[in-house]
């Protein structure tokens, strides 16, 4: 990995140094109510908040899901997934993850914190893990889990008036997530409410991404 900036320091600075403790979570609320509550624990899931260097700047990745998948097919995501009983911790399991989907080389990641854990309406409980990638080969969409892999600049990230609403129904309740258009595509949802949470976070407009 190459010496880090200050930017990406200041970044380290703001996020938590490891994964949300258990008892830290035990009182998070899902980002929407299930009719039925869950009667088995939160599924322990984390995705990969990845900073991509291109050339002077960062970008960060995002994977359009394959339309062929059962859950959240075609949604822009983070790549991600189950924590398995194999991964030594939630930052093996995202860059396992991230290698799988699209071909991420562990080794040209350095994670460089967490963001809180995020309970989702599904009773997954995702650990975000952030780092900073500096690819040596390309990014290579793995057909039977993704359609697509794309980047969006940092800059946008940083910017709040990227964000817009996307507005969801369940039954007879109306749900927000945060929204961000860029080339055509539409990120929102839980990829969009943690893009958001993590520019909240951690980054400052004033570094000019």
């Amino acid at each position: 990995m190459p010496e880090r900036d200050n930017r990406i320091a200041r970044i380290a600075e703001k996020l938590l140094g490891g994964p949300q403790s258990v008892e830290d979570t035990t009182t998070l609320r899902p980002d929407w109510q299930p009719l039925v509550p869950p009667k088995n624990p939160p599924v322990q899931a984390a995705v990969l908040i990845a900073l991509v260097k291109r050339g002077a700047g960062y970008s960060v990745l995002y994977t359009q899901r394959s339309a062929k998948l059962r859950a959240h097919s075609g949604q822009v995501s983070f790549p991600g997934g189950k924590i398995d009983p194999t991964d030594a911790n939630a930052a093996a399991a995202a860059l396992r993850e991230a290698e799988e989907e699209v071909a991420l080389v562990a080794s040209d990641a350095e994670v460089i914190g967490y963001l809180p854990s995020y309970f989702t309406g599904t009773n997954y409980l995702i650990t975000p893990v952030v780092a900073v990638v500096d690819p040596r080969t390309p990014f290579v969409a793995n057909p039977y889990e993704v359609d697509d892999v794309f980047e969006v600049p940092l800059a946008l990230i940083a910017r709040t008036e990227s964000y817009g609403t996307y507005r969801l129904h369940r039954g007879n309740d109306e749900y927000r997530t945060w929204q961000i258009d860029h080339e055509g595509r539409v990120i929102w949802g839980i990829t969009a409410n943690l893009t958001r949470r993590f520019r909240d976070m951690a980054l400052n407009e004033e570094d000019g991404w």
